[in-house]
């Protein structure tokens, strides 16, 4: 199978990044240090009228875990339809019940909403919570889902390699397996060799610095030390330098 490389980014300046670096892939979100949350209608249009990437949009209305309320849900199934209405080629989403089990009516109604449109549909790494990742699986194949993002239950995709091997070993001819999470230049090549998926996630993340974030007794960093003026952007450079990891010159 084709080897694929997807960046992950929080607006259109990292979309833009992205596909300077090389890439043809991306999911788009917003608050990237929340974890990724629905991107703006605005930044999809941009996005999709200015650049040759296929987009995977993400559908999370807030931060925290993957039980959605009924407002929740609603909002989530708006957002759905908006972004595919507007040029999404796929949906990033994942609901979960209280135990952490596959949620399998919100699941199913987010896959009719993405099947009524004909795009793809991808369970995020709200799998990695899950007490049973084989009977999610299962049960996301027989969903219709085309693709999951896991990082094997660890932190780490690194971490979690061997789990990402059994299960692209189990399941890979019957589900796109997509490993994520601290995937960088140093290791994708290695998670992909040992685990053999042949699909990567990345933020390819650099920062920028916005001076205006401290002031006074005023502070809205999102980092610290060095970092507390600054804001995490996707890098060109690092997106570039991930792709020749992968991609040898005979490939």
């Amino acid at each position: 199978m084709k080897k694929t490389v997807e960046i992950c980014c929080g607006s259109y300046y990292d979309a833009k990044q992205a596909a300077l670096g090389g890439a043809g892939r991306i999911e788009l979100n917003s608050a990237l240090m929340l974890g990724g949350l629905t991107p703006t209608l605005a930044t999809l249009k941009m996005v999709k009228e200015e650049l040759p990437l296929k987009v995977i949009a993400m559908v999370r209305p807030r931060g925290a875990g993957f039980c959605y309320s009924r407002e929740d849900f609603q909002v989530m199934k708006a957002e759905a339809r908006a972004l595919l209405e507007h040029g999404a080629d796929g949906i990033a989403f994942g609901c979960l019940k209280a135990d952490a089990t596959l949620d399998e009516e919100q699941t199913r109604a987010m896959l009719e909403i993405i099947r009524e449109m004909g795009k793809e549909a991808v369970f995020h790494r709200a799998f990695d919570c899950t007490p049973d990742p084989y009977v999610t699986m299962e049960r996301l194949i027989a969903l219709g889902v085309d693709r999951v993002l896991t990082s094997g239950l660890k932190p780490k995709a690194i971490d979690g390699w061997e789990l990402l091997k059994e299960l692209q070993h189990r399941y890979g001819s019957r589900i796109e397996i997509l490993a994520g999470s601290g995937v960088n230049v140093s290791n994708a090549r290695t998670i992909m060799e040992r685990t053999g998926v042949t699909q990567v996630h990345s933020s390819c993340k650099d920062w920028k610095t916005d001076p205006t974030t401290v002031g006074g007794q005023v502070s809205y960093s999102m980092a610290s030390g060095e970092l507390e003026r600054c804001y995490d952007v996707v890098s060109a450079e690092l997106v570039r330098k991930l792709l020749e990891s992968i991609f040898t010159e005979e490939e």
